[in-house]
């Protein structure tokens, strides 16, 4: 009797071992983005195929809800508060407004942000590797001089670039803080036009065409992102070339840009991840910056503008020809 009721335990203590096992690798997570576009989309294609290099297969031990408030801050905001309920193991919000709403929520669910341009200025975190809000991730802080600069080089006759954003995206007003104060130490001058809606950009464009604008330069925001194809061909259809901040700007017609790969900001974005599904406190996991490191160039649109890459870009680096 004595050596039965110890295999009955044992099998109990086996079946509940199994149960927390099993409880463990069945993970949820849910992908918030603010709108569907290129490169969210890729980023949430990475994300999804780090955590399946990573062991978190869905399907198998992994449950994806993955939501698109399209465009809309009223629908972000009823998004994030259903995420907001306990049943998940971490949220992913691609880029700034999706994080914000989620962080404001003072969420016990840790927020792992994606491409992020600006988390300290964001109010996400008060320090890349100190996280202190629940949240930590990847940003990808925008090299606007960096990219100005590779803009002067393809086409060193520019003497007044337009600069195109959203003033409502963080994002955005970072990196054209950081655009002027290039042009002002560089003594080029800059005409500014900002939009608050995606169907504000075709005008603004043009108006600053009418300006006699030698360049454009805007920033990686989703309000310019969801009419940049409009953009890219004003201005190509004008002889002014445009450069941006994001390889799918680039694919959607702007010239070129200094970035770094979508999906593998979401591979990095999935690796922070593990470490906190495998049990790191978000607290002891920082915040890393993903360089830019590729020329990313429209082939079409450099055809069609006339122009060559000098030696002097290819030299920057990697070089990759996007469009056709």
């Amino acid at each position: 009797m004595k050596k039965l009721f110890a295999l009955v335990l044992a099998l109990i203590l086996a079946v509940s071992v199994m149960s927390v096992a099993l409880a463990a690798d069945n993970i949820k997570v849910g992908i918030i983005l603010m709108i569907e576009n290129g490169a969210f989309l890729d980023m949430k294609d990475g994300i999804i195929s780090g955590l399946a290099v990573n062991g978190y297969v869905e399907g198998q031990n992994l449950t994806i809800d993955y939501k698109n408030a399209q465009g809309d801050a009223t629908n972000l905001a009823t998004i994030c508060q259903a995420m907001d309920d306990g049943t998940y193991d971490v949220v992913f919000t691609v880029a700034t407004p999706a994080t914000q709403s989620f962080v404001g929520l003072e969420s016990e669910t840790p927020c792992i942000f994606c491409s992020v341009a600006a988390p300290v200025a964001a109010g996400v975190m008060s320090a890349l590797d100190t996280p202190d809000m629940n949240a930590t991730g990847t940003s990808n802080a925008i090299p606007a001089g960096d990219i100005l600069n590779l803009g002067l080089t393809i086409t060193p006759d520019i003497k007044t670039f337009g600069l195109l954003y959203c003033t409502s995206e963080v994002n955005a007003v970072n990196a054209m803080e950081n655009a002027r104060a290039y042009l002002d130490e560089k003594g080029y001058k800059y005409i500014e036009t900002t939009v608050s809606s995606s169907a504000e950009v075709q005008t603004a464009t043009q108006a600053l065409l009418d300006k006699g604008i030698d360049a454009m330069f805007i920033a990686n925001d989703a309000t310019v992102q969801a009419a940049v194809d409009v953009l890219a061909e004003l201005c190509t259809e004008a002889g002014v070339p445009t450069y941006c901040c994001s390889a799918t700007t680039v694919l959607s017609g702007c010239l070129a840009t200094l970035a770094m790969s979508d999906v593998a900001i979401g591979e990095q974005t999935a690796d922070i991840a593990v470490k906190v599904l495998s049990g790191t406190p978000v607290a002891e996991v920082p915040a890393i910056v993903v360089p830019a490191d590729i020329v990313s160039v429209n082939k079409a649109t450099l055809s069609a503008l006339g122009l060559t890459l000098p030696e002097a870009v290819i030299a920057m680096g990697e070089v990759q020809y996007l469009g056709e």
